[in-house]
């Protein structure tokens, strides 16, 4: 382990205990325009083996922050705290977990809202558009300062299973295992249609300010009803049928939250606005409508065919976000180019969040994946 790395703590808004990878070699982006400095917060669990060949890099989805699970140093519950610890789906007895903030992300990582240190200002919508390939990029030089040559698993789920998939395509001889959970091989329009209208939610706010709000009020409204909108598409009609049904508020009906399921949508959107990045939230949707692994190669399947890592690839009957024909799709594509290639098929009621959820019809796979020999 490169301990020069941990004796770097994070600032901003990076989460207790996280600590930062920094580089001062300008950062070139795929689709042009550089980063003069990227810092990335990361954090880690399980112990790194003298050899360095026991790595998981763990890929967060869109809103998440580098705390995938408890520490010492903060004891706040993780993201994916049920699938990461001893025995369980990432077994730290057995392997040394890695997790970033994705680059643009607002958690401690190089984002529009971190400083530009040429006009001592937030980037704002100044900063360059990204892409998950430059993500990716931005883990590698991570991984590199670390002394890290081969991960044992790169493993994500919706974002993050687009940056398992970019990262076994783009060095495909640093990745022995790839995982990739409730995601696609390339974006399609009706999940690009709807992250449209979560940002144009959001740039209709008053507040939004051209995306110039850092020294005024946030464009919490925006982000309230962009949250809600995709909380739609994160959980099933199903599940919010059993959970909810159409149980209301007592007293006459009102044009607020009135139902159940409404009181549900308004917490959510109103805990993610109060946390969450604006500008966040509309450069990273927008890589995830830019992605397909297709890009930089001549073709989808080409690229796709570059991943030779042993591959699994989970969908979920009722996704919404990412229909369960993309992550077929995916898999036969890696399947044809070559790599071995594990389909799992989960009928579950609770849609894309699925990954956060199941322990057993998600994590189950993933560890016998990652432990297979």
């Amino acid at each position: 382990m490169a301990v020069a790395l941990k004796e770097r703590p994070c600032s901003d808004r990076a989460p207790k205990g996280a600590f930062c990878f920094r580089s001062d070699e300008p950062f070139g982006l795929e689709h042009g325009g550089s980063l003069s400095r990227l810092q990335l917060a990361y954090e880690t669990w399980g112990a790194l083996r003298p050899a360095k060949d026991n790595v998981i890099l763990l890929h967060t989805g869109l809103s998440a922050s580098s705390h995938a699970h408890s520490t010492a140093a903060n004891d706040n519950n993780g993201w994916w705290e049920a699938f990461i610890g001893p025995g369980r789906a990432l077994d730290t007895d057995r392997f040394f977990v890695v997790c970033t903030n994705v680059l643009g992300g607002c958690f401690g990582s190089t984002g529009p809202s971190s400083l530009d240190f040429a006009t001592g200002r937030p980037y704002g919508p100044d900063f360059p558009i990204i892409t998950v390939f430059d993500m990716v990029q931005a883990q590698l030089r991570l991984l590199d300062a670390m002394g890290i040559e081969r991960l044992h698993a790169s493993v994500g789920s919706s974002l993050g299973g687009m940056q398992s998939l970019a990262l076994s395509a783009l060095a495909p001889d640093r990745v022995a295992r790839t995982v990739s959970i409730s995601a696609t091989a390339r974006s399609y329009p009706s999940s690009i249609a709807a992250r449209y209208a979560q940002r144009r939610a959001v740039m209709a706010d008053p507040h939004f300010a051209a995306g110039h709000y850092y020294d005024g009020p946030a464009p919490l409204d925006g982000m309230r009803v962009a949250r809600a909108m995709g909380t739609l598409t994160y959980r099933s009609g199903p599940e919010l049928n059993e959970r909810f049904g159409r149980a209301r508020q007592p007293g006459a009906p009102q044009l607020g939250t009135d139902f159940a399921v409404e009181s549900y949508i308004e917490y959510q959107a109103e805990k993610f606005a109060r946390t969450y990045d604006a500008n966040s939230y509309l450069y990273i949707s927008k890589a995830m409508d830019l992605f397909d692994l297709g890009d930089g190669f001549s073709s989808l399947e080409e690229g796709a065919a570059r991943i030779q890592s042993d591959t699994l690839v989970i969908g979920v009957t009722t996704d919404i976000l990412f229909p369960v024909w993309q992550q077929r799709e995916a898999a036969r594509l890696i399947q044809e180019g070559g790599a071995p290639t594990t389909y799992v098929e989960v009928g579950a009621p609770q849609g894309h969040d699925s990954f956060l959820i199941l322990t057993d019809d998600i994590g189950g796979p993933v560890k016998r994946h990652l432990e297979k020999r």
